[in-house]
């Protein structure tokens, strides 16, 4: 019972507002220097002297794939992660053990399965990804050096929700932090010191995930861990409920993926000579973009185990406090991005690219990209919080109605305003789709919740 009562003493003993805080702010920090691993990666292969915006290019390409390989561990993690805190809320502390035991065996076999079969097929993949015979060199080194560490970055990703999950926020955030430094200390070693070039990048990228992972499995073997790693027998119908719970954010990860393939595509058709230059401005739009939806990610992971608990719980009133906090959170944190790169872009862009004109016309791409980025606030809010309760079914199609709405554009802005207007897709999905998912929110979703839970007294 000592993994329920810690657990109990952490979210009924503490205002719903404290520990959005509490549990949020550790884990946001934590996914923004998670993001370093993709970030500094594209600074330093962007400073490369012959060849760095091809370089650049050619990680953008890679960035679908590495994506949907990463959104496996997250269906595993967040899956697995709100079985355990619902389990805690329902006082079966046997059930959430299994849960991470299970969510253990999923992540190594997904990993060897994936680095079995994209290994062989990584030309075929990047040149279906968007890749010329230009770009094709400096993919193909990253992406096979990648996937030699696809295990060692999903136990390490994915296991680390069960961190948060039992309230170990400041734990979560250093395994993150510990292979962020790894890989900002090995970058400019390996890239330029050893000349590896873009082949250095992806090395160090392994190295540090491996440290990650080696970081998170001894904190949750550990004795101070209140549901800690012991490997059970896998149970069928138990992984089946971690995929069912989160499956959505895999799905929706790989239609973000598929978003960003199609964007190549369009790009290169319509770009004529100015597609790769193109290209590469909108793998520098998709960088600024991780440093939005990483850490707000981080803040609905952290805070995923206070509706998974209080949802177990039947607690309807702090399950309603939690999804104002984290929408006020993530908030704050997208709207000050998105103020910082509608005046300054050329300063983000600058990180990437040395040319004067690539960086103009990525800083006008950036401004068109992100006018209605505060409304990724209210998906976030929404959509994530209902997936860590396990309503897929009220989340998955708040979040779609936004991914249609992108695919639209794509196929429309180009003929009515030429390539560029292609970057106005974002805003107007971002735009729409928090309405959209506002109003059903409001009107459909919260009204069936309080039914459902029969909500009992704080």
């Amino acid at each position: 019972m000592d993994s329920v009562t810690t657990t109990q003493k952490l979210l009924d003993g503490h205002p719903v507002g404290s520990l959005v805080l509490r549990l949020g702010i550790p884990a946001m920090f934590g996914q923004f220097f998670n993001l370093l691993y993709s970030i500094v990666d594209r600074i330093f292969v962007g400073q490369i002297p012959q060849g760095g915006e091809l370089a650049l290019a050619g990680i953008g390409i890679c960035a679908p794939a590495l994506t949907a390989i990463t959104a496996f561990a997250y269906m595993v993690g967040i899956g697995g992660a709100a079985v355990m805190s619902m389990s805690l809320g329902q006082q079966n502390p046997q059930r959430a053990a299994q849960a991470l035991s299970n969510a253990f065996w999923l992540l190594v076999g997904i990993g060897a399965a994936v680095t079995a079969v994209l290994l062989p097929l990584r030309r075929p993949l990047l040149y279906l990804l968007g890749s010329s015979d230009a770009i094709f060199p400096y993919a193909d080194r990253y992406f096979s050096l990648y996937l030699v560490g696809t295990l060692a970055s999903l136990l390490g990703i994915g296991l680390n929700q069960f961190l948060l999950a039992q309230g170990f926020a400041r734990q979560g955030m250093v395994a993150v932090v510990l292979g962020a430094l790894t890989n900002v200390v090995l970058d400019p070693v390996l890239i330029f010191g050893l000349d590896l070039g873009v082949a250095g990048a992806a090395l160090a990228t392994v190295v540090s995930q491996c440290v990650m992972a080696v970081y998170v499995l001894r904190c949750l073997c550990g004795a101070a861990m209140p549901v800690r790693l012991r490997l059970h027998r896998p149970r069928a119908a138990l992984c089946r409920r971690i995929v069912a719970i989160g499956i959505m954010s895999f799905l929706i990860t790989l239609l973000d993926n598929l978003i960003i393939i199609l964007l190549n595509i369009v790009l290169r058709r319509y770009g004529g000579d100015q597609g790769d230059a193109l290209i590469t401005c909108a793998t520098v739009v998709q960088s600024f973009l991780t440093v939005v939806f990483c850490p707000s990610q981080g803040i609905t992971s952290g805070c995923g185990t206070i509706f998974s608990y209080h949802y177990g719980a039947g607690h309807y009133q702090k399950v309603r406090q939690a999804f104002l906090g984290v929408f006020l959170l993530c908030g704050a944190y997208i709207g000050l991005l998105e103020l910082a790169v509608q005046l300054l872009p050329g300063v983000f862009a600058g990180l990437f690219l040395r040319d004067s004109s690539l960086i103009a016309l990525a800083s006008v791409c950036l401004r068109r990209y992100t006018l209605g980025l505060l409304g990724v606030a209210v998906q976030y809010a929404l959509v994530d919080s209902l997936t860590a309760m396990g309503k897929v079914r009220y989340a998955f199609p708040l979040s779609i109605f936004r991914k249609l709405l992108y695919l639209v554009c794509l196929g429309v802005l180009p003929r009515l305003g030429g390539v560029e207007a292609v970057f106005f897709a974002g805003s107007i999905s971002d735009l729409l789709g928090a309405t959209f998912s506002a109003v059903v929110f409001l009107t459909a979703v919260l009204p069936r919740l309080k039914q459902e839970m029969q909500p009992h007294p704080a």
